[in-house]
């Protein structure tokens, strides 16, 4: 186990849970329909080979098992107690858990911190109990935890009872059971296997992280699929997500409750632009995690996965019998960002020694329907030719139908060998016809994905997941060199620093900013000339005013001494009539700057710890909401990424006529912030840089807003 997981006090070994060697089931019934019975069929007809111990004063046997008094009578070894009574006697039971050594508890019983008052307070009370009986626990409110490899199903409800079921690489944490049981039950309709199955329920003890970590370590795991409502274990989530990448293994993550606006109450503009969902996404967005939006997400990106080839790159050769499919096919893998490069033209030439003269050997192939004058063949000839291709890094694939579907398949699976290329294929009709070659594709590694535009999206999640392993590798070889070695600030003990005393941390850091003088306001009534040259800003400095625009705190273009003076005026006025107690520090002077307008700033999330958010400023920031993410600290490297993430990237590299901006020289500048948040987060709540200037020289920050921690 990795030494990140190592770390984490908080990461149970749950093996035992997972393969117990006994259960008992306290609240056992005899009416095997019900919540306490259900689980005692599951456990003696399902195939599960450990010992079931049914607990009831009111009964001698369940179903032919010896039916035990209380906790204390269960036999050993037994190393979960599957609780199955009224939420009032839950805490006891776990306390008797303890007593008699059983080191699991799967709770089923409701009514705890989703039910009220009197909820919250019993759920307080099985804490307690919890915390004095050393018993990890499941649950309460949950439905249940499967090994379907061990045939091991504890839990109630449709899906654990179904047939249909059967194990395999996959693994399913779900914070909502009903929900994430009924989307393995479809997963595995349509061919997928998965080993474990945990709902987590109201997570009193054992949460979804600890499961997560549980099984992305575990051998008979490959793929992690998760459906998640929320978790206040973002750093956690984090270092899930650097595992996963080293492991080589993705996290399918469903995250739902997303539409919401975080409601946090924030000084700068940069907290407004992090709230909520954002912050998952972040995280997400750099861990070895591929988000998921619908049922069919998750089957189809498991196919694909199962498939065990990533890309190296994001070039797709598609190749169809039809024209129409192949246009259908491009599109979508261009608004996926994967991109259909030229063939080379030593594949051209193969390919016309293949195909009949009419079909069209650009990229998307058509090869036509002649494959069905010699079975499709050629259509196997055609992609082993554009598999080997220096241009191409994998292939979406329309898939023959008919009688000889079966023969090309076998003949596809043939040559698929020693080919480390990943090949997906649309399967062009329903999976009722010719499912036998169908099955026969997937056992063999060959993904068949039903509609066109999943089809592209399975293969968009591949190379997302591959580019994410590359950029992972390329960042931990570089090694995280600093550009600015950690610098000491003199930071006062609390609050929001104005801007002039903001633009001296961001200084520290080797970050640009206008030149500028603070003068008393009776010092600018004695100027006989500029303090610096023309035109000029004139602000007030306020640490109580952190949004001067809307105070109405700030003139430019100034352009004589005169209106200079003026301008003082004006500002001091306006910041009296807009907060009469303000402290004023000042009149800022300063230098107006030019330049394509940024905005740049940081969060430290109690959660997720230091954000970085950057963005287009002015008009841009609030309609268009063009801002990207990433959590501090970070290269350079990864700065540049991170500014190619917006739509409005364009802008910044020249249009019209316009210079392009200094893109080296603004990613400096966004890590350098990285390095400051990052290096301060004990003291340091907010950055605001807005707005931070680029043009063909470099950047300044024409505005700042520190606040700190109270």
């Amino acid at each position: 186990m990795s030494a990140v997981l190592k770390n984490a006090a908080t990461a149970p070994d749950l093996s035992r849970l997972l393969n117990p060697r006994g259960v008992a089931i306290i609240g056992a019934s005899t009416d095997l329909t019900r919540i306490g019975g259900q689980p005692i069929r599951l456990l003696t007809e399902y195939g599960y080979k450990g010992r079931v111990y049914p607990v009831n004063p009111k009964y001698q046997e369940v179903k032919g098992l010896t039916c035990y008094p209380d906790i204390a009578a269960v036999p050993k070894p037994c190393d979960i107690a599957l609780i199955a009574v009224s939420g009032a006697l839950v805490p006891g039971a776990i306390e008797q858990c303890g007593k008699a050594g059983i080191p699991f508890a799967v709770i089923l019983s409701a009514g705890f911190s989703e039910a009220g008052d009197a909820g919250k307070a019993l759920n307080d009370q099985l804490l307690a109990a919890i915390k004095s009986s050393g018993v990890r626990v499941v649950g309460p409110n949950c439905l249940g935890v499967m090994n379907l490899d061990a045939d091991f199903r504890l839990g109630f409800g449709g899906t654990l009872q179904l047939k249909t079921l059967k194990p395999g690489p996959i693994a399913m944490v779900t914070q909502s059971g009903g929900f994430g049981f009924g989307v393995v039950a479809v997963a595995c309709y349509h061919g997928l296997g998965f080993n474990h199955v945990i709902s987590t329920g109201n997570e009193v003890d054992l949460t979804a992280l600890d499961w997560m970590e549980h099984l992305i370590e575990r051998p008979d795991v490959e793929i992690l699929t998760a459906f998640l409502e929320g978790t206040t274990e973002g750093k956690r989530l984090r270092r899930l997500g650097a595992r996963a990448l080293e492991l080589g293994k993705p996290i399918l993550i469903w995250k739902v409750g997303n539409s919401e606006v975080g409601s946090k109450a924030a000084t700068s503009h940069t907290a407004r632009l992090t709230a909520g969902y954002e912050l998952f996404r972040t995280a997400f967005r750099e861990g070895g995690f591929i988000e998921v939006q619908d049922v069919d997400d998750l089957v189809d990106y498991c196919k694909a996965f199962r498939g065990k080839k990533l890309p190296r790159g994001n070039r797709v050769g598609v190749m169809t019998l039809s024209g129409g499919a192949g246009v259908l096919l491009a599109d979508r893998c261009t608004a996926r960002g994967l991109t259909l490069p030229k063939l080379s033209d030593a594949t051209r030439e193969k390919l016309r020694g293949i195909v009949v003269a009419y079909a069209s050997i650009e990229n998307p192939i058509d090869t036509t329907a002649q494959g069905y004058n010699d079975n499709f063949a050629s259509y196997t000839k055609t992609m082993r030719e554009v598999l080997a291709d220096p241009n191409i890094d994998s292939i979406v694939a329309r898939s023959p139908r008919g009688t000889v579907t079966q023969a090309w398949a076998e003949g596809l699976v043939d040559m698929l060998k020693g080919v480390d290329k990943p090949l997906l294929l649309n399967w062009p009709t329903s999976p009722d016809d010719n499912r036998e070659a169908m099955m026969y594709l997937e056992r063999n590694g060959v993904p068949c994905i039903l509609a066109p535009g999943r089809t592209v999206d399975a293969m968009a999640a591949l190379t997302e997941f591959a580019q994410k392993r590359s950029t992972y590798e390329a960042a931990r070889t570089r090694g995280g060199k600093r550009v600015i070695a950690p610098q000491k600030l003199d930071l006062p003990a609390s609050g929001t620093l104005g801007e002039h005393a903001s633009k001296t941390l961001l200084k520290a850091y080797g970050i640009a900013v206008t030149e500028e003088q603070l003068l008393a306001p009776e010092a600018i009534e004695k100027l006989t000339a500029a303090p610096l040259p023309f035109p000029l800003a004139v602000k007030i400095e306020s640490a109580d005013i952190p949004h001067k625009t809307e105070a109405g705190v700030i003139r430019l273009h100034i352009n004589s001494v005169d209106a200079l003076k003026q301008a003082a005026r004006e500002v001091l006025a306006a910041a009296r009539q807009y907060k009469p107690d303000a402290r004023i520090a000042g009149v800022l002077v300063q230098q107006m700057a030019g330049g394509e307008e940024v905005i740049l700033g940081a969060v430290n999330d109690p959660h997720f710890g230091p954000v970085i958010a950057f963005g287009l400023g002015g008009v841009f920031t609030e309609i268009m909401q063009d801002v990207t993410h990433r959590y501090a600290p970070f290269d350079a490297d990864t700065a540049k990424a991170m500014i190619h993430d917006i739509k409005g990237v364009k802008l910044l590299q020249g249009y019209r006529g316009k210079a392009p901006c200094n893109i080296d020289a603004l990613a400096d500048a966004i890590s350098r912030l990285s390095l400051l948040v990052a290096d301060h987060a004990d003291r340091i709540a907010e950055i605001d840089i807005n707005p931070l200037f680029v043009n063909a020289s470099g950047v300044v920050a024409a505005d700042a807003l520190v606040v700190l921690k109270d």
